[in-house]
């Protein structure tokens, strides 16, 4: 099985969030899935399937505990492969929801266009912010699709330094998948800041995570008033892209870097 290391939302090697891309055909067993996430490691595997069109993917996405419907790392790290092996201008991923994922290359970068969801105003536990380091959030939010809580804090600073206690962490809440938290840049070249933590779920910190700007970019557009955004994830690897919102949609472009192509044997 063609395999594949890639550094997503980056254009460095090593940097970014790195994702295994697999491809697989109508012989690959269902239960071989997880056990390839999990000898990978990284927080995405995506796998892979073609279809009668050269240009629409099946896609499936698999952190290390659990399968995820939609998740950006990977799927820009998967077009990467797939713009590099097939020459495509562009492409579309289909998930396991029926979302399609229309992909296209835009100069030296990749563009991806996700769906917005919204969020709703939610209560965070006191133990939970105990578990991040938390005195005091500006605002908590919920988004259904993804079962992510989202805090938004005062300072980037506080944000950088954050360490969690992730045993605490899980045990604060049993309905979330993960927990993101958020400032607004006191830097020009970025709009916000944002770290994403979810061990309930994956592992326990993400380095690049483009899903949860499906809520995360449209909720900083209306704050700040502007539709083109620039984010930074400010994880130890870190991780950068730019934003276009739109009313339905939300336009991810970065960069993706193959560090590793192989084979895996099953």
């Amino acid at each position: 099985m063609k395999t594949f290391i890639v550094d997503a939302f980056t254009a460095d090697p090593f940097c970014g969030n790195p994702a295994g891309v697999c491809f697989i055909d109508d012989a690959f067993e269902p239960g071989k899935f997880l056990p390839i996430a999990r000898e990978l490691g990284f927080s995405e595997t995506a796998f892979l399937q073609a279809t009668d069109s050269p240009d629409t993917w099946l896609i499936r996405f698999f952190s290390p505990v659990m399968e995820i419907p939609l998740c950006g790392h990977a799927t820009i790290a998967a077009a990467a492969v797939l713009f590099e092996e097939a020459g495509l201008p562009a492409l579309s991923f289909v998930n396991t929801d029926g979302l399609r994922i229309p992909i296209r290359r835009l100069g030296n970068e990749i563009g991806m266009d996700f769906p917005v969801y919204k969020t709703v105003s939610a209560h965070v536990p006191e133990s939970l912010l105990e578990a991040l380091g938390l005195e005091t959030v500006r605002s908590v939010r919920f988004n259904a699709e993804t079962k992510i809580l989202m805090l938004e804090i005062e300072k980037t600073e506080v944000l950088g330094k954050l360490q969690p206690d992730y045993s605490a962490l899980r045990a604060s809440h049993n309905s979330i998948n993960g927990v993101l938290v958020t400032a607004a840049s006191n830097e020009d070249l970025y709009d916000y800041h944002c770290r994403y933590f979810w061990p309930w779920s994956g592992t326990n910190e993400d380095p690049a995570t483009g899903g949860i700007q499906t809520f995360l970019a449209p909720f900083w557009a209306k704050k700040l008033g502007k539709r083109e955004l620039r984010s930074f994830q400010s994880s130890w690897r870190t991780g950068t892209m730019a934003l276009s919102v739109q009313e339905d949609s939300v336009l991810i472009r970065s960069n993706a870097r193959i560090v590793l192509a192989g084979e895996t044997r099953i």
